[in-house]
């Protein structure tokens, strides 16, 4: 039986020539797609802003592109014209969008990032004249993202649970709200736009949502103000830092499809699966991600044992009428 998925990580095979989803070579360098969607960077003037790659260097939104072979880019663009027809709508329509389609979103943009990301060491480690060093955590983590995408060419079932989850909030943002996250060596991703936002861990097995169900509950069925999103937000990829679980999946490839499986997060260690919540690292995370109100670590952590929340009240219940200073 032919091989269903194509694994770029056996042989590092980031160069230009191939399709990058599926490894098939390209007639053409034209044979492209960008990493963020047309639309969103049309709608929110991205093109040409900058966006920092991890070696501190610049690059543009435009610029970061991913070699793909024409009948691959008509399936993405399938995608993509059913998930501006919701983002365009809103969060109702959002909201309906299902698990995998979300995943796929957003899948690619990260992993795109991923991959441009992966382009720069390379040329970095040969005008150096030194080997590509990279993490085998790292080439897990990708190679499993990578393979997952695959999903949007070839059939794939994800037996037990998805080992992906995509949050989506109400919010009410202004009309011209454009923020966009990622974290690649966690692999979470955030995007507050419109009138919601999403928070997406795409290896995680499920267990941010269960990390975090307090938060979710207190924030079911409200339209969050942003700095509350922010909040939840900001909690999310300090828990990814925490999580310290490389998760393992079995792909077992049979004619029809792929089925992938997640393996026990519980080892044999008893370790929990997050490491210990520490308030102050926590509070410098918040500090971060609640820039555009000013507050300071010292005033988040005033109170160590209670950090500055603006999600609940003082009774616990969630905060409809948020004072922010001037």
């Amino acid at each position: 039986m032919q091989q269903k998925l194509y694994n770029p990580f056996l042989d590092f095979k980031f160069d230009n020539k191939v399709c990058f989803l599926t490894g098939k070579a390209l007639d053409s360098a034209d044979e492209a797609i960008q990493v963020f969607p047309l639309w969103m960077m049309r709608a929110f003037d991205l093109e040409d802003k900058p966006f920092k790659m991890l070696d501190e260097s610049f690059s543009t939104y435009k610029k970061l592109q991913l070699p793909c072979a024409t009948d691959v880019a008509a399936k993405f663009e399938e995608l993509e014209e059913q998930v501006q027809h919701a983002m365009d709508a809103g969060y109702a329509e959002v909201s309906k969008l299902d698990q995998l389609t979300l995943f796929q979103w957003v899948a690619k943009i990260l992993y795109g990032v991923v991959f441009n990301e992966i382009q720069a060491g390379i040329r970095q480690a040969f005008l150096a004249g030194e080997s590509m060093n990279f993490s085998q955590a790292l080439v897990q983590k990708f190679r499993n993202l990578h393979a997952m995408l695959q999903s949007l060419v070839v059939p794939m079932e994800f037996e037990n649970k998805n080992p992906f989850t995509v949050q989506v909030f109400p919010v009410d943002n202004a009309p011209e709200t454009f923020m966009y996250r990622d974290e690649i060596n966690t692999l979470i991703f955030s995007i507050r736009m419109k009138d919601f936002a999403l928070i997406a861990t795409l290896q995680d097995n499920g267990v941010h949502e269960i990390y975090h169900e307090d938060a979710l509950r207190v924030a079911a069925d409200q339209t969050l103000h942003p700095i509350q999103f922010e909040e939840i937000c900001a909690r999310y990829f300090y828990s990814a830092y925490l999580f310290n679980r490389l998760p393992e999946y079995t792909y077992m490839e049979v004619p029809e499809k792929v089925f992938v499986e997640p393996m026990p997060l519980n080892d044999w260690t008893l370790k929990p699966i997050f490491d210990q919540w520490q308030v102050k690292t926590y509070g410098q995370v918040l500090e971060n991600f609640w820039k555009p109100w000013g507050f300071t670590l010292f005033e988040i952590i005033k109170d160590p044992e209670k950090p500055m929340t603006y999600l609940t009240d003082a009774e616990g219940y969630f905060l409809k009428t948020i004072n922010l200073p001037n």
